[in-house]
């Protein structure tokens, strides 16, 4: 028994399957191989999120074999899953939780061409108006840190608290991305890798031209504030 209220455990219920489900997009558009790459995902109203199991591959992923945490990255003893070890990356996505409030969602791929950009420490510039919408900006560099520990979830926290991307490219690493839920930190991944991509063979072609930075800002404003909105303000 974990003592928590009937609503609290419908809402861990549903991080559950939201995360499990997730992952099939990783897979579905090319951001990750083998076991590598996780999602989690926030408990709505609780000190709690869900993450994926060390080492199990995605077509085995599913909603009991998730891992419940607290957000110091602690296993939840005596919840399905916990006889597993959590994602090598826990300790990164508690940190992001414990310090970023507004974060619901944290995901983490070595998607190729955004990787490169990683492998070279080289943010990904703001040279289509895709980015402007999405990122409002460059999708920016971290520091190098070493997994397994805070370290990572130090840098992500670092470089993003501030910054309108909701994606960082951990320096020789790979992409971390936030975002209000698992589901909209997956877009955020997704994105990315599509963005590096394009801005990589657009430097095959030759040098790519900038956007002006009011520009970028009325685009993200736009985007973020307008689109997909009906004339009454309500989402569709």
């Amino acid at each position: 028994m974990t003592g928590y209220s009937p609503d609290i455990e419908a809402a861990i219920a549903r991080t559950r399957i939201d995360v499990a489900t997730l992952h099939a997009q990783l897979t579905k558009y090319g951001l990750v191989i083998w076991t590598g790459g996780n999602i989690s995902g926030r408990v709505p109203g609780a000190d709690l999120f869900v993450i994926k199991p060390s080492g199990v591959e995605y077509d085995d992923l599913t909603p009991e074999n998730q891992i419940l945490c607290d957000l110091d990255g602690t296993v939840i003893a005596g919840t399905p899953g916990s006889d597993r070890s959590p994602s090598s990356d826990t300790a990164a996505h508690a940190y992001v939780y414990r310090n970023m409030p507004e974060v619901g969602g944290v995901v983490h791929t070595h998607s190729t061409y955004a990787t490169a950009w990683a492998a070279r420490g080289e943010a990904v510039p703001c040279v289509i108006t895709a980015m402007a919408d999405e990122f409002g900006g460059e999708i920016p560099i971290g520091p190098f840190a070493i997994i397994g520990d805070e370290s990572i979830g130090r840098g992500i926290v670092s470089t993003l608290a501030g910054h309108r991307s909701r994606a960082v490219l951990m320096q020789n690493h790979g992409v971390f991305t936030i975002g209000k839920n698992a589901k909209d930190a997956v877009k955020a991944a997704v994105m990315a890798e599509d963005v590096a991509k394009t801005v990589h063979i657009s430097r095959q072609l030759g040098a790519s031209l900038p956007i002006p930075q009011t520009a970028i800002d009325s685009l993200f404003d736009r985007y973020q504030n307008v689109y997909g909105q009906d004339p009454k303000g309500a989402l569709k």
